[in-house]
């Protein structure tokens, strides 16, 4: 098989630069297949694979015997899945602590260990960076000429006059001046979702002719999704805590996630769904299902976020279900580009995903998490970036039409209405669409595409 493809640029790559310049060590998490090792091969400068079966056998005997002989060599050290010798986490903080240097060890590693197989947390010693599939700009399917970065840099003078919803058609810096075009169409979204952001997948979409020139016969991208999701029901979803979990009720419940993708759904729902699969489980064992998913980076849930509110009506606290990638959602349900094209509503769902997949990995590059706020009455916000600093933006997602715009616009100047005057003003409001052009409407809502957003 041909894997010789070309490193793709990621937003990750400055990351971690900067995190190596200010710690000992750093842990690269995230999904398997998501590119960590790659990323981190960028910069190491000498490699231990933990998983390489000429020397596994040899690695992990010399791990319970000397693990810091394991350590020996140039830096940044890459230690890569390191969990597959949790004994490596204290031998690295401890080597930090001795050279006092920085810059020392990338460790990279798709599942999280047992809370007991490490001693110490590394703080102060192990920074950590998470990564996830690719975003549409990083896989060049994203001009990116709109950025999210930009956007809490410039929108500040404008951000005032949200709830008066005044005209804010004159220039007042990068948020007011929003006006480009996206050539992406729906056909070309329910491809990308069901591709996904996996670099494998992303590198055979764009060199057929590898496959081609080699005589090898062609490998669909958006098969990859379904090969993880037989990793993970056959095993994955097992070995990360050695405990066996029953291959139907796993595919019965990644169905349920995906059948439930990017709504607020409580497990006793989720157990319920379930049976319709087959599965009778309760909802304890669908909670220990849930953590074991989430500790191989395959779910990836929105908390809620709970500004001050004028009124007392009751904020919905549950989490939004999402997958760190939305071709997962797609493959669970068995659908394809074509079947998503007929099912606009499951779209939706799908294309809510692939939104705050992207929205996540560029607000981790500022400092951003990605929550959402929906109350009791239906007023919602389907993404709240917020910063550090405590600023913040609101989004709504709307795969498209002119009236699911207005209704999402409606929704977040709503939500600014009613927000406790304490509370600091957005720096933008903005709708997330999969249609063709990003403007500012008159009432101060930025409308973009999802294809011409960026970090």
């Amino acid at each position: 098989m041909v894997t010789n493809f070309e490193y793709l640029p990621r937003i990750a790559d400055e990351q971690l630069r900067r995190r190596l310049a200010a710690s000992g060590a750093v842990l690269v998490r995230g999904a398997k297949w998501c590119g960590k090792t790659s990323t981190s091969e960028q910069l190491a400068r000498s490699v231990l694979r933990m998983q390489d079966p000429r020397e596994y056998l040899q690695n992990i005997r010399l791990a319970e015997i000397e693990p810091t002989a394991l350590l020996q060599g140039e830096t940044p050290r890459l230690i890569d899945e390191w969990q597959m010798a949790p004994v490596l986490w204290d031998a690295v903080r401890y080597e930090v602590d001795r050279r006092h240097e920085r810059g020392q060890f990338i460790l990279t590693g798709s599942a999280v260990p047992a809370n007991d197989a490490v001693m110490h947390t590394g703080t102060g010693r192990i920074a950590r960076l998470t990564m996830r599939p690719m975003s549409l700009f990083e896989s060049g399917d994203s001009t990116g000429e709109l950025s999210l970065a930009g956007l809490f840099g410039d929108a500040i003078s404008g951000s005032e006059n949200y709830s008066e919803g005044v005209d804010a058609s004159h220039d007042q810096g990068g948020a007011s001046s929003v006006f480009g075009r996206c050539e992406l169409t729906i056909s070309d979204y329910a491809q990308l979702i069901c591709r996904g952001g996996w670099p494998e997948a992303v590198a055979r979409q764009r060199a057929d002719r590898i496959y081609s020139d080699a005589g090898l016969p062609p490998y669909p991208s958006t098969d990859i999704p379904y090969d993880y999701l037989t990793a993970i029901i056959e095993s994955d979803i097992s070995r990360v805590d050695n405990v066996h979990r029953n291959p139907r009720n796993a595919l019965a419940l990644l169905r349920s996630l995906a059948r439930n993708c990017a709504q607020q759904v409580k497990i006793p729902t989720i157990s319920a769904d379930m049976a319709g699969d087959g599965a009778s489980v309760g909802d304890q064992t669908v909670s220990t299902y849930l953590n074991a998913l989430r500790r191989i980076f395959v779910v990836e849930d929105a908390t809620a976020w709970s500004p001050r509110m004028r009124s007392k009506t009751a904020l919905r606290t549950a989490p939004t279900r999402y997958f760190v990638d939305p071709s997962l959602a797609a493959a669970a349900l068995g659908a394809g580009p074509e079947r998503l094209l007929g099912d606009l509503e499951t779209m939706g769902f799908l294309f809510e995903n692939l939104c705050i997949r992207d929205l996540r990995v560029y607000a981790d590059a500022i400092g951003g998490e990605v929550l959402h706020f929906r109350d009791r009455n239906g007023l919602e916000a389907d993404a709240i970036v917020q910063l550090r600093n405590g600023r913040w933006a609101g989004i709504e997602i709307k795969l498209g039409g002119e009236a699911r715009i207005d209704d999402g616009a409606a929704n977040l100047l709503r939500l600014v209405d009613r927000l406790d005057p304490r509370v600091r003003r957005p720096a933008f409001l903005m709708v997330l669409t999969g249609g063709a052009y990003a403007y500012r409407r008159d009432d101060g809502v930025i409308v973009a595409p999802i294809g011409y957003l960026g970090p």
